[in-house]
Parts: C-alpha cells; structure tokens; sequence
C-alpha cells in the first residue's frame, strides 16, 4: 500500500469514527487521540495488517492525515495512540526475540523503577555558513548528529539554528510473578517514553509498583564499549506508543451492574459473615476466629485525616500468626495472597530491608539514580504477606516499622530524599523462640520479635498445636478426605466474587461509628484498664493499651463493612471486642494472678515479676543498713514472708537479680548489692 492510499486510508477513517472526537481534543489543547484497533480492523482491515508489520511509517502517515482536518492547535504536533492489539502482538518479555524488532508489541508488567523526566533531541536545523543553505538532522540516535557536508562542497563546522525537544523518561518492565513457572527469574524491559506520555496525569500511573499494559514498537539501542567502538549486540527497547493501568488494586476492578446486585443480595443474607469466612480458606481446617480476623483485615477499617496538618490515622488491621511448625500458617497465608485483589508475599529468609521498603538503584539510561519500590510500597493499598518474621535479620525488620504505623516509607540515599507511599496491611506468621510453643513457659517470652514490632500489630495469634483426642481426629479425616477428592475444595463463594465484594465493600462503604458501639468499646477498655488488679502500693498491671482502643475501633469498622452498613453498631463492637480478647485471652494472661497484662507481649515482665523485684529490692535495703554489705539470705527470705512472697519467689527474684547483674555472692549462703 502505498503513503498516500495509507494517508487516504486513516482520514477515511478519522472522518467517519473519530471525527467529533478529534475536534473535542484539539478544543482542550490534547495533543493526542486514543484508538481503539478493533475499530480500525474493522474499516480498514488491510491498513490495521500493515500496521502491526510497519508501525514506524504507518503511525507517521495516521499524523500526516491529520494535517487535512486543520485542527486548531498551537502546536502542529498531533499523536495518535492505539490500544487494544489483537492477541497475536501481546508478548512475553521473555518472549522477545528478533524478529519482533520494528513490530508492534502489546506488554503487561509491573513498574520496577523509573528515571526522571528530561529533554531529549529529535531533530535540528543547520546553518552552511558559506552558502545560508538550511540542513535538517534528524535524531534518532543516542548520539546528537552534526551534518557531514553541505551541498555548496563545504565540510567542517555547521551553524546550529534550532533544535526540537521532547519530554522522555524510562521505566522499567518487569513481568508481573503470576505469569511465570516456577523457578524463573522476572525479565525486565526498559520501555521509552515521550511528549503526552510523560504529562503529570501518567505520571501517577507510572509510580513503581503499578501494573500497567504497554503498547509501542520494539527497536534495537547499540551498546557502546568502552573501548569507543560499537558492540556486535544489542539492547532492547520498547518505543511506547500507549500505556495504561490494569486492573490492580480494589479501585480498578470493575463491577458491572448484574454482580452489583449478587453483592447487595448477598450482604443482607444475615449469615454472610459466615459465609464470607467459609469461603476464605475453605481447604483448611478450624481456625475460626483467625479466619473472621483475616477476614476483617482483608476489609480493613477506615483511614482518616485529622485536622487540616493531615495527621493520618490508619485503617489497616495488621495480624500476627504465631505457631507451632505445621499448624498451616502459610497455607493461610497464601490463601490470602490469591484472594486479596492485590497482594505480595514475602518469605523472612529471602527478604531484606531494601527488599521490603525501598532501594536506591544506579540509572544506566539517564545517568543519575532510580528509586526502586520493594514489597511493602508495591502492595500499597493492598496486603502483604510476609512469612517467617522470626528468620530476618533484626536490621531487616526494624525497616518495618515505619511502614506499619505511619503508612510510607522514608528514605535518604546517595541524595535521593523520597517519602513512598505504603498504605499496605501486613499479614505476617512467625515461629516461637525455640520452634515449638513449651507449654509452662510464658508466651511472652517465646516470641522472639522486638516488642516495639508486636505492639504494632492489631491482633497476635499463637496457633497452638496440642494434642487433643477429639480434635485431631476431625482434623485427621478432614485431611485424608482432601486427598482422597484429589478436587480442590470450593467455598460456597467462589474467589474471583470473593474479590469483587472485597472491593466493593472499600470502595463504596465508609462506616461510621455509633455512639452504641463507641460505648461498648469503651466501657470494655474501661473495665480492661481497671482489671489490672493489685492495691496500690504493688506495680499494677497494664491490660490493656490505647492502640488496641485503635484496633478495636478499625476492626468494628470492618465488621460494618462485611454487611456493606455504613454504621458500625453495637454488634460490630462485639464482634471487635470478642477477637481482640480471644488474642489477649491468649497472650496477655498473667497465669499468676489471672488478670490481663499486655506488659507480657510487650515487654515479657509482668507487673507481678515487677512488683517482686521491687519489694527485694526494698529489703535489701534495709538489711544493708542494718547488717552491713554482706547480708545473709535466710534474713532476705524471713523478711520476705512478712512481706507476703514465698521462699521459692526469694530465691527465684534473687537468682534473676543476680542474673542481671544486680546482686552478687560474696559466699555461700551471703547476698551482696553491686
């Protein structure tokens, strides 16, 4: 086909399909038009074959047609954009080999990094000082080109009159992890783009972490060596012609009006919460209260702002499993990382601190330094699912606490200042100290996390794992009948719906609470605080603190939004209160005294061990003073008994002190203070 039929060709085209379009664009000052391919395949099916063969020269005659419109634009640059390629052109990256070189692909990955936005050079005008002849240089290269000659025979220096400039950036494409087979590393691609490409607009689109479809043709960038000379191989590179997000986090999925009303139907079913956990990891067996807690951290509560300053308060729920080995915490944990409608998952071992926020990349293309996202910012407004806490390193995991109470992720490398967003909930499993639970030990101090880290997670789990004659002979013949299905297990919901609630319960339902609910939270936490027990004088014990007052909060709101109410009623609360005090039932029982003590997570002495050391203390003392520096401990422990503490708890609370480093034994049978 010749330029002129292929230009004939597209303004058929534009008059006839887009010609309203056209003028509405130009009438916004929109330098570029998005078409659709089907539609040109259907009007021109020999122009669209061409295309995709030749898309160099076609796309240049579908901007030369343009010219005949007479679009009232200031700038006489005009793209056209095309979406929707037919299967044969979508490619792996994998999959790109020569023969695709000058064809038009169409690519689905993640942005990995991307390089700042800067001018680049297409063409420039010449001046023949000798004979004021006007040279035009195009430039395509990475290198600016000067003319070699004019036609007057003069060679040598050229005056430079005027130069095009363009706006050009990279990013990196990299294959999403569900598209590959086990084993295989992601390929990446660098992908240019330029002009409307680059406005602020796409800008949000192309953050590091995104999804996005690319569609553009594939050239070939000669690698310079370092000797100066050309390699015999070559890079490749994307030239976009498009680019647009996919469907990724639960904003973009797209809900048409016939599951609108399966989802409206199927929240005012009064067991949908039932239901909704049922459904969620329906091949694992029991675990009914963390099911309806990762059930309500999938829905979240809801973020808010305070104030005009922007104090954000979060509305993500962060859950903690810990267990014994094989008590399926990564079974679930996968699970969850199918059903979220964006998550990633990252195993303790393998993850770094850099992997999980963010790492500061040297830019080969625009000579500078890219910010890479890791997993924490790529899940923003999603989940995280990081298995094997206990296995990171301790540098590792302190770059996590940032990102779990304030929500981004600072960081300050090689000049880059840079706050990222990471608005993700995090789903984190871990094994005890010593890879099984010992039942006569506290559960404090099995947990080998930082209790800065544990503080800031809503909800902790011990998935015990004991023997129990009834139990194990469900869980038994639950397991044996999976594998003698050989099916997999369905819930009554099936995951891609499950998906679909999820997202329109966070899109469109932002629960308030009510003053029912805000009384049973509070007198719960009330009767929490003043369950500390102890008189006075004895350290009291603190059951309960002003972040679980949070998380009781996030987790009523979730509750509402499981029955798509925008009210948070007293149910909720309920539902709220059960779960935060079956974890502190679980976790915070100071055997000793049976109250509450949230001192045991976070830190791992109790108040009691507390108020021991302090009455030891105290007696020590006294006794100095009265027997001098070598005190004999049967007098600490007759003293003790007035006191109310048993020779055992003496021996124990001394035995700790002189641990510490606190109390020595100058000899047998005598006690001495540092």
């Amino acid at each position: 086909m010749e330029l002129s039929q292929q230009i004939q060709g597209f303004q058929d085209f534009f008059q006839d399909e887009y010609y309203d379009e056209l003028l509405e664009r130009a009438r916004q000052g929109l330098h570029f038009l998005i078409i659709s391919f089907p539609k040109l395949a259907r009007f021109n099916p020999d122009l669209a074959n061409i295309l995709l063969e030749q898309p160099e020269d076609v796309l240049k005659a579908a901007e030369m047609s343009l010219k005949s419109f007479d679009l009232p634009l200031e700038d006489p640059e005009f793209y056209i954009r095309f979406k929707d390629l037919p299967g044969s052109q979508e490619k792996d990256i994998r999959d790109i080999r020569a023969k695709h070189l000058g064809k038009f692909l169409q690519m689905e990955g993640i942005v990995r990094q991307k390089s700042d936005v800067r001018p680049q050079v297409t063409s420039a005008r010449f001046e023949c000082p000798s004979c004021g002849n006007i040279i035009p240089v195009l430039q395509l290269d990475q290198k600016f080109k000067e003319p070699t000659r004019c036609g007057c025979g003069r060679k040598g220096k050229f005056h430079l009159m005027s130069k095009n400039l363009v706006d050009a950036q990279k990013i990196v494409l990299e294959e999403s992890p569900e598209d590959l087979e086990g084993g295989e590393q992601p390929k990446r691609l660098n992908v240019f783009l330029k002009n409307d490409l680059v406005s602020p607009m796409t800008e949000k689109l192309t953050n590091p972490g995104a999804r996005v479809r690319v569609t553009g043709l594939m050239k070939e960038v000669p690698i310079i060596l370092n000797q100066g000379g050309q390699s015999v191989r070559f890079d490749l590179m994307l030239d976009a012609n498009f680019i647009e997000p996919v469907e990724e986090d639960y904003t973009q999925i797209n809900i048409n009006p016939e599951e609108e009303k399966k989802i409206i139907e199927l929240s005012k079913d009064p067991a949908v919460f039932a239901k909704l956990t049922a459904s969620l990891a329906p091949s694992i067996y029991g675990m009914e209260k963390i099911k309806e807690a990762l059930l309500l951290q999938l829905l979240g509560g809801v973020t808010k702002m305070r104030g005009k300053g922007g104090v954000r308060t979060r509305g993500d729920i962060h859950v903690l499993l810990i267990g014994d080995p094989g008590a399926g915490k990564s079974q679930l944990l996968k699970r969850i990382d199918f059903i979220a409608p964006k998550s990633r998952f990252v195993s303790g071992k393998g993850a770094s601190g850099a992997g999980l926020t963010a790492s500061v990349v040297k830019d080969e293309f625009l000579r500078g330094w890219a910010l890479e996202a890791g997993a924490l910012v790529l899940a923003n407004r999603g989940i995280c699912c990081i298995d094997e806490l206990d296995k990171m390193t301790p540098e590792d995991r302190s770059a996590m606490h940032e990102a779990l109470e304030q929500q981004t992720v600072t960081i300050s490398k090689a000049n880059i200042q840079a706050t990222l967003r990471s608005e993700t909930t995090v789903l984190a499993a871990a094994n005890p100290k010593f890879g099984r639970f010992d039942p006569y030990e506290l559960l404090a101090k099995q947990i080998d996390l930082p209790s800065t880290l544990i503080n800031r997670f809503d909800l902790i789990f011990p998935v015990r794992d004991l023997p129990d004659r009834e139990k194990d002979e469900q869980l038994a013949s639950f397991i044996l009948k999976l594998h003698q299905r050989g099916a997999p297990v369905e819930g009554e919901i099936d995951p891609k719906f499950f998906r679909k609630y999820l997202s329109y319960a966070k899109q469109r339902i932002h629960p308030r609470i009510t003053e029912e609910a805000l009384e049973a939270i509070k007198e719960y936490y009330i009767k929490m605080r003043g369950s500390g027990g102890g008189n006075e004088e004895t350290i009291k014990a603190i059951p309960i603190s002003a972040r679980q007052l949070e998380a009781l909060v996030r987790l009523a709101e979730a509750s509402a939004r499981v029955r798509l109410s925008n009210e948070a009623t007293k149910k909720d609360a309920k539902v709220a209160i059960d779960l935060v005090h079956h974890c502190l039932s679980a976790i915070g029982l100071d055997p000793e005294t049976g109250k509450f003590d949230i001192d045991r997570i976070a830190t791992g002495v109790t108040a009691t061990q507390r108020s021991k050391i302090g009455t030891i203390k105290e007696i020590l003392a006294e006794l100095e003073e009265a027997v001098g520096k070598v005190i004999p401990i049967e007098d600490v422990v007759r003293e003790a008994e007035i006191k109310g503490l048993s020779a055992d708890e003496t021996e124990e609370t001394l035995e700790g002190l002189k641990r510490k480093g606190d109390v020595y034994n100058p000899k047998h049978g005598f006690v001495s203070r540092m």
